[in-house]
C-alpha cells in the first residue's frame, strides 16, 4: 500500500534539514550549532530580527513556552535547549553507550552550561559591571569548572570525557574553552590535559569545518546581537 498523504508530509518533514530560528548570534543556539556541526548535520537557520516575527511565532503555537531557541527537526518544533541538545546528542550517537555513560554525560554538560550561562549573560552587563564579571568567568571556570575537567580527562586515560569516543559532553567542553578563551586568553596555560583535549578536538575533521571562516559558527556577540535581542524580546 502507497503511503497517505500525510504520511508523505511527515516521511518529507523527515528528511528535510533541522530549521533552527533564533537571532544571528551565539546565544542558546550556539550549542546546537556545535552539535549538529560535530555530526555533520547540515542545517538552515532562519534570523528573529523584529518582534513582529517573535509575536507571530507564539501567536502560531510554535513556541510551548513562548522562548527561543526554537529547532524543527523530524518533525517536532522543539524548545528548550536542553531537550533540544539532548534529542540531537541521542540521534547522533553522541549520548554515551548506556545510562551510566549518560549520566557522566549530563553531570559533565550541566557543570558546562553553568559556566557558559555566564558568559552568556556578559554582553548584556551594564558597562560598569564588565570588569567584574569578566573577572568573577575566569575565577570560575580556573578555580571550579576547569579542574574538573583537568581532572577527569587525567583519570580516565582516554582522548575524551567519556567511554572512548566523542559525546556531547566534549563537543560542549570544546565550545566553552573557546568562549573563555576569547575573554581570558592564558585560562588553560595551568590546564595541559585540557590543552591536548583543545588540540585533539581541534583537529576532528567536523570540529575543524566549523572553526573555519563561513561557517555557520557565530562571532562573538557585538551590540548589534545584543540590541537586536532586546528588541525582539521586549515586552510591550
Amino acid at each position: 500500500m502507497l503511503p497517505s498523504w500525510t504520511e508523505n508530509q511527515e516521511l518529507r518533514s523527515m528528511s528535510e534539514k533541522p530549521r533552527l530560528i533564533y537571532f544571528n548570534g551565539r546565544g542558546r543556539m550556539e550549542s546546537v550549532r556545535w552539535l549538529l556541526a560535530a555530526a555533520r548535520v547540515e542545517f538552515e537557520e532562519i534570523f528573529l530580527d523584529t518582534r513582529e516575527q517573535y509575536v507571530k511565532l507564539i501567536k502560531d503555537g510554535s513556541l510551548m513556552f513562548q522562548q527561543v531557541p526554537l529547532v524543527e527537526i523530524d518533525g517536532m518544533k522543539m524548545v528548550q535547549t536542553r531537550a533540544i541538545l539532548s534529542y540531537i546528542a541521542g540521534k547522533y550517537n553522541l549520548y554515551g553507550k548506556d545510562l551510566k555513560e549518560r549520566a557522566f554525560i549530563d553531570m559533565y554538560v550541566e557543570g558546562i552550561t553553568d559556566l557558559m550561562h555566564m558568559i552568556l549573560m556578559f554582553p548584556f552587563s551594564p558597562p560598569e559591571a564588565k570588569e567584574k564579571n569578566l573577572a568573577l568567568i575566569t575565577e570560575r571556570a580556573t578555580h571550579r569548572y576547569f579542574p574538573v575537567f583537568e581532572k577527569a580527562l587525567k583519570q580516565h586515560g582516554q582522548d575524551f570525557l567519556v567511554g572512548n569516543q566523542v559525546s556531547w559532553a566534549d563537543i560542549q567542553l570544546m565550545e566553552v574553552i573557546l568562549a573563555v578563551e576569547e575573554k581570558t586568553p592564558a585560562v588553560l596555560s595551568a590546564f595541559p590535559q585540557l590543552q591536548a583535549f583543545k588540540t585533539r578536538m581541534s583537529n576532528m575533521p567536523a570540529i575543524k569545518k566549523f572553526l573555519q571562516p563561513g561557517s555557520p559558527r557565530k562571532p562573538p556577540p557585538d551590540d548589534h546581537y545584543v540590541s537586536t535581542v532586546l528588541k525582539v524580546l521586549a515586552e510591550e
